[in-house]
């Protein structure tokens, strides 16, 4: 019997991914535009930033990795920085400016008028990740946020937003990896990169 309650809530939770996908579908608009003008920034010789907490550090890191590295085919390498990632760093700045600081001070460090960070938080509450926005928004960097269901203070904080209608964390996380495969699709399009 125990089996056959998690299946169903494996059902569940795959019926709702689907659902969420397909929802997703209407943000490719905003993928294409974002992807344009990362190529842009990147053609000016500017960064991306990213950052997030948990899995959505996890996910921001994924980006990051995509375009230091590669997506699916070869291309130069893009100055991109996953902000937690720097764990000697995150470390101090919580100890001498406690945790809200965390991204907001590395904001300020490697990020130029320009450039772009991309926010990610599935409750779009996070407080450090707020400050980083807020930090963005100071220094002239362009802020790009994905979060969960909106309304919610990072959407509403950040240049541009795609909220994740789902009812999961989980859920929201899973889309979030596929909103960052659209990102770089639409950015290698936009470079010439064969796809």
């Amino acid at each position: 019997m125990s089996e056959t309650v998690r299946r169903t809530d494996v059902d569940d939770h795959f019926a709702a991914l689907r659902t969420a996908a397909d929802n997703a579908q209407i943000h490719a608009v905003t993928l294409d535009r974002w992807g344009r003008h990362l190529a842009d920034v990147f053609d000016r010789g500017g960064r991306l930033l990213a950052c997030g907490n948990g899995g959505s550090a996890a996910e921001a890191q994924h980006l990051t990795g995509e375009l230091v590295g590669r997506f699916r085919h070869d291309r130069h390498p893009l100055s991109a920085i996953a902000l937690h990632a720097d764990t000697s760093a995150g470390t101090a700045i919580v100890n001498d400016y406690g945790e809200e600081e965390m991204f907001a001070r590395q904001v300020r460090a490697h990020g130029r008028a320009g450039d772009v960070l991309v926010l990610l938080s599935t409750s779009g509450t996070s407080r450090n990740v707020l400050a980083a926005a807020k930090a963005a928004q100071e220094i002239g960097v362009v802020s790009w946020s994905l979060t969960g269901p909106a309304p919610n203070p990072l959407a509403e904080t950040s240049d541009s937003a795609i909220a994740v209608e789902a009812p999961t964390t989980a859920t929201v996380q899973e889309i979030h990896l596929a909103l960052v495969h659209g990102l770089c699709i639409s950015l290698d399009r936009a470079l010439g990169v064969r796809l």
